[in-house]
């Protein structure tokens, strides 16, 4: 991350210029879609209903938030690809769509190729948690008892392929160590088995494990972002414990399906920046731990593929699937 704990400053003044009227700028003919390939609730679907009022004021059309869930994701992203590029149907997504490429076979539409990059919108740091009475006091303790014992150290995720799991996996690989990974039903069951003993740690997003961090019902390991956390500023990185580099979290993005015009691509991106600057959606990105971004869309290509070819190669070598 370039600084972006204090780019809000930036997105601030940008937001002042776009509420500018000018005649040139694309008006949506009709309403315009978010659609979430998640159920509600999850970093996707807050970040979607927390900007979509003003995202829809700058656009001049009001802007719904639809959840399209099921099948990783793939089913609400299915339904963007095969949209009109007329920018009224537009998919706000998660880290998966790095990782679905390489897990996921004959979806009758391509990841790579099926939508026009727009925005990335916002990073949701991660922090490795244990129990409070957990004999790991530290990251070096934890990955020397997975080295000592293969395979006997385990961690939840909230599924297959998702942030969590990625994050332990990228984590196992760097460390060259086995560690055995345990899918939940989502993050609070997820995090729910490391507080019940039933795994040995999980990563968690800020949001869902801070408050628990801070009253000392988890101990916190390490945060998964390049810096530390605000609000965790004694949770040193898994960056500073011996990998560095390691920069893996939960983030979300806005995607057109594929040949959408550049005017609407130029017109929706500055709107999700107005939006990020919105004073009410700052802070509570801030209370969820979450981080504004609204990177232009070379940028955030130019991130995805970054972002896919370092997959490509964890997902081959940790042998991650959908299944």
């Amino acid at each position: 991350m370039d600084d972006q704990f204090g780019r809000r400053a930036a997105l601030a003044l940008g937001a002042g210029l776009l509420a500018r009227p000018a005649a040139a700028q694309w008006v949506p003919p009709r309403q315009v879609r978010l659609v979430v390939p998640f159920s509600p609730g999850g970093g996707a679907d807050t970040t979607a209903r927390l900007f979509a009022p003003t995202f829809g004021a700058v656009l001049g059309q009001p802007a719904v938030v639809e959840n399209r869930a099921g099948a990783g994701g793939t089913i609400g992203a299915a339904e963007v690809a095969r949209a009109a590029p007329d920018g009224t149907t537009l998919l706000v997504d998660a880290a998966n769509q790095a990782v679905a490429p390489f897990i996921f076979r004959n979806l009758g539409f391509d990841y790579e190729r099926g939508f026009t990059p727009i925005s990335r919108v916002t990073l949701y740091p991660l922090i490795a948690v244990v129990r409070p009475d957990s004999p790991f006091r530290s990251l070096a303790q934890l990955l020397d008892r997975a080295r000592a014992a293969p395979g006997q150290v385990t961690y939840s995720s909230s599924g297959n392929a998702v942030s969590n799991h990625i994050a332990a996996a990228l984590l196992a690989s760097r460390a060259k160590v086995e560690l055995s990974h345990v899918p939940y039903r989502g993050g609070g069951p997820a995090l729910a088995a490391v507080l019940a003993g039933d795994v040995d740690f999980g990563f968690a997003t800020v949001a869902s494990a801070a408050a628990l961090a801070q009253d000392g019902r988890v101990r916190a390991l390490a945060a998964s972002s390049a810096q530390r956390i605000p609000g965790l500023p004694e949770v040193p990185t898994v960056a500073e414990q011996g990998f560095p580099g390691y920069d893996q979290n939960e983030w979300n993005g806005v995607y057109g399906p594929a040949g959408l015009p550049p005017a609407i691509v130029e017109r929706v991106q500055a709107a999700c920046r107005a939006a990020l600057a919105e004073p009410l959606v700052v802070q509570r990105l801030a209370a969820l731990g979450a981080i504004g971004l609204g990177s232009g869309p070379a940028e955030f290509a130019d991130f995805l593929r970054r972002e896919r070819a370092s997959m490509a190669t964890l997902v081959r070598e940790a042998g991650i699937s959908a299944d």
